[in-house]
């Protein structure tokens, strides 16, 4: 492109939240390939008869064209390779797409580029659409890939205190985000299953597309979830919410049982 062109791009892109603003107009943030996290406005995509409508619903995925305003970028054109709005029939779909969503977007600054996570998110979207995966287990190794790419993975071959060598543990150090040996557990570290490590371990390890082959017990998937839960909460500026009424509805049934 000529130096006219220079604040027009084209990327690949994932919506991963929308704000309706004025009475045409939206705000959108897309997860980009290329440019990272942006905010654009969608002039006039609230109308079902303007050519952005059908683009700009959350989880729609496809390439984008967009250019660089003043504050925001515009999007300019667009054209979708999924909608994935077939997510919205399903509340638990809804919710764990959603929650894929607000995490990238609590995880990644604006302008912070990942075509690693990127591939990771659509990838989840696909997932999830298949109904070939157990979608608790996909979230936790979401999770640790993002916390990996974000700079806060753990760390399971050396003790995250003394730095000695270590195949598996028994305890786990929050802090310094890894495995904790024998002779350091019993005051730097809290008690985790030998089941759940391991699933730690593998889950970080494993090419994500591949998750549909694990099979992990309730009680490992709770542990999980509460451990990294936590890790994910000191160390964003947000705790995600997405997951919350998802679990206060899981919890009023298993009661009303």
């Amino acid at each position: 492109m000529g130096d006219d062109f220079l604040n027009i791009f084209k990327t690949r892109a994932v919506i991963i939240k929308t704000q309706d603003i004025k009475e045409s107009d939206k705000l959108v943030w897309l997860f980009t390939e290329k440019l990272g996290k942006i905010a654009t406005i969608a002039r006039g995509s609230k109308s079902s008869k303007n050519s952005l409508f059908s683009t700009t619903l959350q989880f729609c995925y496809g390439d984008y064209v967009v250019y660089k305003g003043k504050n925001l970028y515009v999007i300019n054109e667009s054209s979708l390779i999924d909608s994935f709005q077939d997510l919205l029939n399903d509340l638990n779909d809804l919710t764990y797409a959603s929650y894929f969503c607000e995490l990238t977007d609590i995880a990644m600054n604006d302008g912070e580029t990942s075509s690693e996570l990127f591939r990771y998110l659509v990838t989840c979207f696909y997932l999830i659409r298949s109904h070939g995966v157990d979608v608790e287990t996909l979230a936790r190794a979401f999770e640790l890939k993002i916390l990996q790419i974000t700079g806060y993975g753990l760390n399971f071959d050396h003790c995250a205190l003394c730095r000695k060598k270590i195949t598996s543990f028994d305890y786990l150090n929050l802090q310094y985000l890894g495995g904790v040996c024998s002779e350091c557990e019993k005051v730097n570290g809290i008690p985790i299953k030998y089941a759940t490590s391991s699933a730690l371990k593998y889950l970080s390890k494993i090419p994500l597309e591949n998750v549909y082959k694990v099979i992990l017990s309730e009680d490992v998937k709770k542990e999980l979830y509460k451990i990294l839960t936590l890790i994910i909460s000191q160390n964003y500026f947000r705790k995600p919410k997405s997951l919350d009424v998802l679990n206060c509805l899981q919890s009023f049934e298993k009661n009303k049982n």
